[in-house]
């Protein structure tokens, strides 16, 4: 065997060996408990939060979701304004957005608060079958569900890059209208904060190591854990604590994240809070302008990352949003 031809074997099983043990060995660790995160929900008021209703995914399995329906149709027909699909951020269910499918309720719009595969009574928590999913079952819950017009869907943090994903995809007219709450935009976009301000743990050799393998459609291994989150001891045994590798790449947008929101056809506005400590949310509205896009953007001052989601005036503010959208 030649000099250059064992040279190149070296290199190979050198290759080999570093990506064995960045799979074997480059998992997260663990997140200290985020107390921004986790205690906003105390002392939350949960009283009147709907049972879970279930629609099947194409697989047969059962996901779930809440129902509120609307209370003040408001107008002259008695009929809604319209409906609202809700999706939470990371590691939650649809009780965190309790507070906000009640407004939507109080307002006139049906309300539905999502469970997404891997959360809440959904599935496995912390893992789907493959990237793409999410986007599928979404496709099933207005195929079964038929949630009235105008439709609007709305995501907050995670769950806003996740919108933001659906937005921009080929399936976006199955919604009228797109709210993002907060956004996760990915570690390349300028709102970004490393370790979203210290509410996840990456094990980034383990999740290099999977997208070359991904790169390569070798995805037998896309169940390994890649995020872990900072949970406190409660919270971690109500919540979903990590996330698989397929989970964590299809709950946010698509890498390319600014041709995502180019993509976006439809009606679209953004909200966020100043003092949010996992993003850097002065960042949003000079990347949509520099991008050439006008979408509308508010920034609510003195509302941190989680009280967007439970704050009176925060989701007021998401309440007005859809009635602009719905314009």
């Amino acid at each position: 065997m030649s000099a250059g031809l064992l040279f190149a074997v070296g290199l190979v099983s050198l290759a080999l060996v570093a990506l064995v043990a960045a799979l074997w060995f480059g998992g997260p660790g663990p997140a200290p408990a985020m107390a921004s995160i986790n205690d906003p929900f105390k002392g939350s008021d949960w009283s009147g939060m709907p049972p879970l209703s279930r629609y099947p995914a194409r697989d047969g399995v059962q996901l779930a979701y809440r129902y509120y329906g609307a209370e003040d149709k408001g107008a002259e027909d008695n009929k809604v304004r319209g409906s609202v699909v809700l999706v939470h951020g990371s590691s939650a269910s649809s009780q965190s957005m309790h507070k906000m499918a009640s407004a939507f309720s109080q307002a006139g719009y049906d309300a539905y608060a999502l469970d997404i595969r891997g959360h809440g009574a959904s599935g496995s928590k912390g893992t789907i079958a493959y990237i793409g999913q999410l986007e599928d079952e979404l496709d099933d819950f207005i195929k079964v569900v038929a949630p009235s017009k105008p439709a609007t869907l709305v995501g907050f943090s995670s769950g806003g890059g996740f919108v933001l994903r659906f937005a921009g995809s080929s399936r976006q007219t199955l919604f009228d209208n797109y709210l993002l709450l907060s956004p996760y935009l990915g570690p390349t976009a300028p709102n970004y904060r490393p370790n979203s301000g210290g509410w996840v743990r990456v094990g980034i050799p383990r999740l290099i190591a999977l997208s070359i393998l991904n790169s390569v459609h070798i995805s037998v291994l896309n169940h390994l854990t890649v995020l872990n989150f900072a949970l406190n001891e409660e919270a971690t045994s109500l919540l979903t604590p990590s996330y698989s590798f397929n989970l964590a790449s299809n709950f946010q947008p698509e890498r390319n994240y600014q041709q995502n929101m180019r993509n976006v056809l439809g009606p679209c506005a953004v909200i966020a809070g100043a003092n949010d400590e996992a993003f850097q949310t002065d960042q949003l509205e000079p990347e949509l302008r520099r991008l050439g896009i006008r979408w509308p953007v508010t920034i609510l001052p003195g509302i941190g990352h989680i009280p967007l989601t439970l704050e009176q005036g925060a989701i007021a503010a998401a309440v007005q949003a859809v009635h602009e959208l719905a314009q």
